[in-house]
């Protein structure tokens, strides 16, 4: 895993528990077309985009905004 997945991942299991890098996998395959472990950069502001919508869906909108922020910083 490259060092940005693993810094995502870190920022979103506290949000999303042990089902974070599947969560985080699916984001990015579906929406990003790239494999998790190929994350860049330059993906971040869309992952975290759908992260917040994905996220949204199974937690509070004030969370899934939060981890969505934290994502785009990284």
């Amino acid at each position: 895993m490259s060092a940005l997945s693993d810094q995502v991942l870190a920022i979103s299991k506290p949000y999303l528990g042990p089902a974070a890098e599947s969560f985080l996998g699916r984001q990015c395959k579906a929406h990003l077309k790239v494999d998790f472990q190929q994350l860049n950069s330059g993906h971040l502001k869309d992952l975290a985009r759908w992260v917040e919508v994905g996220a949204a869906l199974i937690m509070d909108q004030a969370k899934a905004v939060e981890v969505a922020k934290k994502i785009a910083a990284c």
